[in-house]
């Protein structure tokens, strides 16, 4: 537990190390910046995942979430081959 400058008032509350933690003056959160660079992040993130050519939607029928899957299932095994492949070479030379 330390203390930290709130970003809104000026004034020092204590602060558990979270981004989410409010000022004890004012009641706004702690996290400044930092905050909105998560919230920005998290945003980002759920944009990707539900962009991915595999992401089974709610709205999907049976047929397509079995395609999908099934199509999950063989890119993890080709990167996961492509991976091993990169580290065979890596550590043969040395």
């Amino acid at each position: 537990m330390g203390e930290k400058k709130c970003p809104h008032c000026g004034a020092w509350s204590k602060w558990n190390q979270h981004i989410q933690d409010t000022c004890e003056h004012c009641g706004e959160k702690l996290g400044g910046a930092d905050l909105a660079y998560h919230e920005k992040r998290l945003a980002q993130e759920k944009a990707n995942r539900e962009n991915w050519i595999f992401y089974i939607k709610e709205t999907d029928g049976e047929f397509v979430q079995l395609v999908k899957k099934v199509g999950n299932f063989f890119y993890t095994l080709y990167i996961a081959i492509i991976t091993f492949l990169a580290w065979l070479i890596a550590v043969l030379p040395g």
